[in-house]
């Protein structure tokens, strides 16, 4: 029989040594989850981040090495009609006095009235550490509210960079931990309706979860190497519990089937490691495949999302093939206890010849041609609002405004548009042109202060800051519009275009840049724009070469990638009619930006093309079984679908599950991605597996399985999969 395959000798020695490979697996699972808390993470900077124009006026910023502390604002309005000037300038005075004695205070600026007389706002300036500034406020709100009650005739209220960032951290912290809470039993609740047996179910979960933590671990020691970033963590978790339930519950569903057919545990556990196991491995290579095609981004936020998901993936495939064997063999038939009653006697009656799928199936294997043009002129149309995206960074204006602090916030803006959306110009050169430069954006904030398409310099002049040593000049000028405005990207384009070289022109030896969150949206879309071809050029060559190795054919390895596409293509096309129109606000929860989040189209991308391919490599391996035994193509196709229906139904559950309570987020960019990846799933595991693939393999035939003769596998004597039974190709 030759060689066994490595999947097979792996799952034989822990199946014949189940304590060792699971102390084994619980000590790697430790000593990495340790060992990345003991190394502490290594965040990424705002140097690593920066991305275009926007990202070197950042840089230029930071070789300032600027003195920005913190600043918050006590801001007083009416609570209804007109202000009560005096009342406002009693509760300013009170303020002040107070703010003064209060810890955590630097100094108090003197009150500054609105230009239409609406409001007036104290600027507070914190001591300390601004990054923790968000941490130190509690002192200084409690101020703001017994001001606030000494006051009722006016709306006093405390807003600022810290108090927002302070607001949003515990609403979406909240999110985030409501998420993962709800998805954990969300998924272990599918899997009981899966297997119908408690054990059977919570053993996917547990690889899941433990592969997770390992990662997590693992991710922290590499930013060491590569900086990591905040989300990193959340998408280990959201890819670690897809891939790693789906890798388990092929695992174990094939284990239970041989067991089913009379196998011994042994024999069931190396028939499952030779079919699902090798799944498995291919599987999870296609995976990080596309998951690495991030790194051709060029952006360390990238970078890490491709770090994090390439190490849970790598991780949950090595643990499906080494601890996975491990406890099915000490469990025995024990992993179907304890059962769920009424689950169970389903899943008994289930267990028979299948009769859904064979109905679902009958169309596309009967009448391949129109079911395939059906499907496929479906999926085109759904793509077809793809090519009408357009891509934007949310602004302020799509934060949730369920906080006092954003609420504050927009009362601010609109009483001080100066304080809203504002370009950051930032100028380095020498110490000798310092004065030069100063007097050059003083005039450059003057002119842009009569222009319509920006907010008009407040009394107490421009914000202009400049460097001790005199080489780097800053600027902000503010626009009245909202960051994803068009007159806000035609402000920038102003700036860029006119003002700033302008204003630049006679002086030598000057580097400048206009940053800010306009310009950050603006380059970011055009850097992805940039980096997509050459992503998606990469995830499809080395994804083609995988599946073609893999299965030794040039067509299966095309239709993969094609279908993979379409996929893709289709959830592009609904996430635009979905998010870029308002019919679904009410329904989802969320206020229209009219496009895009600026990332998202090349993360779903890898995600999506990556996920994909679990699937199907798990059906196309079992139709593969069928043909090697010598089973008409036809009936093949039926078969391996069939066989294969129920495992990945419930692996699309879990995951279309845990993307839509993503979904359920309070910012537009979770809505987004959360629906994206939920829709494209099933998408994928319905329409495609379902109608899609069986049409075309049915009329490829075997044109299917053609490779070049230096291709072409060598025939073998014997074959782990048993032959299908009739019952289960039958679909007549």
């Amino acid at each position: 029989m030759g060689k066994r395959p490595m999947t097979v000798r792996v799952a034989r020695w822990s199946a014949e040594h189940p304590w060792r490979a699971i102390a084994l697996w619980v000590v790697f699972v430790a000593v990495c989850f340790v060992g990345g808390n003991a190394a502490g993470l290594n965040e990424a900077t705002d140097e690593d981040e920066a991305i275009g124009e926007a990202g070197r006026a950042s840089v230029i910023e930071i070789h300032g090495d600027f003195d920005n502390p913190a600043v918050e604002n006590i801001l007083i309005t009416a609570p209804s009609g007109q202000l009560d000037r005096a009342a406002a300038d009693a509760a300013a005075a009170d303020a002040i006095t107070r703010m003064k004695a209060t810890a955590g205070v630097a100094s108090v600026a003197d009150p500054i009235p609105a230009h239409d007389g609406s409001a007036l706002l104290v600027a507070i300036t914190m001591a300390g550490d601004p990054d923790t500034a968000s941490d130190r406020l509690q002192p200084l709100q409690d101020t703001t509210s017994a001001v606030q009650k000494d006051h009722p005739g006016v709306r006093v209220e405390e807003v600022g960079g810290p108090s927002i960032g302070k607001a949003l951290d515990d609403t979406l912290g909240e999110d985030f931990k409501r998420a993962e809470l709800l998805s954990l039993p969300v998924t272990l609740l599918i899997l009981i309706v899966a297997f119908g047996a408690l054990i059977a179910a919570g053993v996917p979960l547990l690889l899941a979860m433990s592969s997770v933590f390992a990662a997590m671990g693992l991710s922290t020691l590499a930013s060491h190497v590569l900086p990591s970033t905040d989300t990193t963590n959340s998408v280990i978790l959201l890819i670690g519990l897809a891939v790693g339930v789906d890798y388990s519950l092929f695992y174990v569903r094939r284990e239970r089937e041989e067991r089913a057919k009379g196998k011994s545990h042994l024999d069931a556990v190396e028939i499952a490691a030779e079919t699902s196991g090798h799944a498995v491995v291919v599987s999870g290579i296609a995976v990080m495949i596309a998951m690495a095609g991030l790194f051709l981004a060029t952006d360390v936020v990238f970078s890490s999302l491709a770090v994090g998901s390439i190490l849970v993936v790598a991780v949950a495939v090595i643990g499906s093939l080494t601890v996975l064997p491990a406890l099915l063999a000490k469990l025995g038939r024990w992993v179907d206890r304890p059962r769920v009653p009424l689950i169970w006697r389903l899943q008994a009656r289930r267990s028979g010849a299948p009769r859904f799928w064979p109905a679902v199936l009958r169309p596309a294997l009967r009448h391949p041609r129109i079911a395939l043009a059906v499907s496929v002129g479906l999926l085109l149309a759904l793509a077809v609002p793809a090519f009408g995206m357009k891509m934007k960074f949310p602004g302020m204006e799509d934060l949730p405004r369920t906080t006092p602090a954003m609420q504050a916030y927009d009362r601010l803006t609109a009483a001080f548009p100066s304080t809203g959306t504002t370009h950051f110009v930032a100028v380095e050169a020498p110490a000798s042109e310092a004065s030069s430069v100063k007097a050059a954006l003083t005039g450059l904030a003057e002119k842009a202060g009569g222009d319509k398409l920006f907010a008009p310099v407040e009394a107490d002049g421009p914000e202009i800051q400049q460097s001790a040593d005199g080489t780097v000049t800053t600027l902000e000028v503010a626009t009245p519009f909202h960051t994803r405005t068009d007159e806000a990207r035609q402000s920038l384009e102003k700036l860029r275009g006119e003002y700033l070289p302008e204003a630049m022109r006679g002086l030598s030896g000057v580097e400048y840049a206009v940053g800010g969150d306009v310009a950050g949206s603006v380059d970011y879309a055009a850097h992805i724009k940039k980096k997509l071809p050459l992503v998606m050029a990469f995830v499809l060559v080395l994804t083609f070469l995988v599946m073609l190795l893999t299965f030794r054919s040039v067509v299966i390895a095309l239709t993969a990638i094609l279908l993979n596409l379409l996929s893709v293509a289709a959830s592009y096309g609904l996430l635009v009619v979905v998010f870029q129109g308002t019919w679904a606000e009410g329904l989802l929860g969320f206020t229209s930006m009219g496009s895009i989040v600026t990332w998202l189209p090349l993360f779903l991308f890898v995600v999506l093309f990556g996920l994909s391919m679990d699937y199907h490599v798990f059906v196309v391996s079992r139709i593969r079984e069928a043909v090697r035994r010598g089973v008409s193509n036809r009936d093949a196709v039926a078969y391996g679908i069939t066989s294969s229906a129920g495992v990945v139904t419930s692996a699309a559950i879990v995951m279309v599950a845990v993307f839509s309570i993503f979904a359920t987020l309070s910012t537009i960019d979770m809505k987004q991605l959360g629906i994206g990846l939920a829709a494209a799933i099933l998408l994928d595991a319905t329409i495609i597996r379902a109608v899609v693939l069986p049409s075309v393999m049915t009329l490829l035939g075997k044109a299917n399985w053609w490779a070049p003769r230096f291709l072409r596998e060598r025939p073998e004597a014997k074959h782990a999969a048993e032959e299908p039974t009739p019952e289960l190709v039958s679909v007549r």
